[in-house]
């Protein structure tokens, strides 16, 4: 942020007017060329003459970021120990950190600004986002995810929620020492993997699922082939040589091009994978998984969002009778038998994240799904064995 006696917003808004006018003469320059662009305009305008070096790089920084980054959130972004940012209007910024929501005190101009940058910003992506699309989806070269809402559609300004990617890979063992899991549902869980039963997380939003999907991938044997599909390239699966990775495209501003991930499913299947890991199915997509699972493809991981193992189970249920003609039983047959293992991970209130329970899935009775309860977290306590230990080890046996 500028630090100065010096009204420098007035002269950073006709040094954006004066660079834009420059930019009219270029055809897409790189951000270095911009940068050269903008340190030629400061060194020719009279009014930031009277500023002190430190002052003229920093205005040109925040110029750039008007331009090609965030504007005054971009400090935000570059901080590695924020792992959301939200903008609720111009005046109302908020961040997560450690799982925490803290409001911050940084303001843009006004509404018009905060669209302008935004607008900018997924321009310079090739995504629309104007009146016509005043909704959409952007991921970042980071990884990094953004979702932006326009008015009329947000009255009170442009919305923009980022999930930053940290690129930070928990091992299991971290992962015990944060209470996130103990040691033996760890254990039990990595044994699991190995003798490839089909896994599904469940759970909300930020509450750790596409991080232990990643744990959990570590312990899948090296020599195996396996295809991931992701809405948004998040999975970061080390030590794997023969890996496939597919990540969905959104539509051309034609409308046209789309790959959705049910088209990745029905093409993994003819690329003779041992496992297929599906990052997140939240539509009829779910059809074409439960197929997949079906058709030998046992070992494979998933997640969704759910409040339970058993409402997830229900959902996809629902999500599977929207993707295929199959009638109510056939569904509940095909889940029960497809899917081995539910895990549900949670974040309570204090932004603690936990596993909250993990059911084997049992042959469905009747109209009901029927799980087990292996373990269980009451009240972020830990989470604890509630059956037998021939129990376990005949969950996780491998059965071929």
């Amino acid at each position: 942020m500028i630090r100065s006696t010096y009204d420098t917003s007035e002269i950073k808004e006709k040094l954006i007017y004066y660079v834009l006018s420059v930019l009219r003469t270029e055809s897409d320059p790189s951000d270095d060329r911009l940068k050269e662009i903008i340190s030629e305009v400061i060194g020719i305008d009279e009014n930031s003459a009277g500023l002190p070096l430190e002052q003229k790089r920093e205005l040109a920084q925040s110029v750039f970021n008007s331009l090609r980054r965030l504007d005054v959130i971009e400090p935000l972004m570059e901080d590695p120990t924020i792992t959301e940012i939200m903008v609720n209007g111009p005046d109302k910024v908020f961040y997560e950190r450690g799982g925490k929501l803290y409001k911050t005190d940084i303001k843009f101009k006004d509404a018009e600004s905060l669209k302008t940058v935004i607008s900018c910003f997924f321009a310079n992506r090739n995504r629309p986002l104007n009146e016509a699309n005043p909704i959409s989806d952007l991921r970042l070269p980071d990884g990094s995810r953004a979702n932006c809402v326009l008015p009329p559609v947000a009255p009170d300004g442009p919305i923009v929620t980022i999930r930053k990617f940290t690129g930070i890979s928990h091992d299991i063992v971290t992962l015990i020492r944060q209470g996130f899991i103990s040691e033996e549902a760890a254990r039990f869980l990595c044994e699991c993997v190995r003798n490839k039963k089909t896994i599904f997380l469940c759970g909300g939003t930020g509450s750790g699922k596409t991080t232990f999907l990643n744990t959990l991938s570590g312990f899948i044997p090296q020599d195996e082939r396996v295809v991931t599909i992701e809405d948004s390239a998040e999975l970061n699966l080390q030590g794997i040589d023969n890996l496939v990775r597919m990540e969905a495209r959104l539509p051309g501003p034609d409308g046209s091009g789309e790959v959705n991930i049910g088209m990745m499913i029905r093409a993994a299947l003819r690329m003779r994978p041992d496992r297929i890991i599906v990052g997140e199915v939240r539509g009829s997509e779910s059809a074409d998984m439960v197929h997949a699972l079906n058709t030998g493809h046992r070992g494979s991981l998933s997640t969704g969002h759910a409040n339970s193992c058993l409402e997830m189970l229900e959902r996809l249920t629902g999500m599977v009778m929207a993707g295929s003609a199959l009638p109510y039983d056939a569904i509940m047959t095909q889940l029960s038998m497809g899917i081995d293992l539910m895990i549900h991970i949670t974040r309570d209130r204090s932004g603690k994240r936990y596993v909250d329970e993990i059911c084997s899935v049992l042959p469905a009775r009747g109209k009901d799904f029927n799980l087990k309860k292996l373990f269980i977290n009451e009240g972020g306590n830990g989470c604890e064995r509630v059956c037998s230990v021939e129990e376990l080890k005949d969950t996780c046996s491998y059965k071929g």
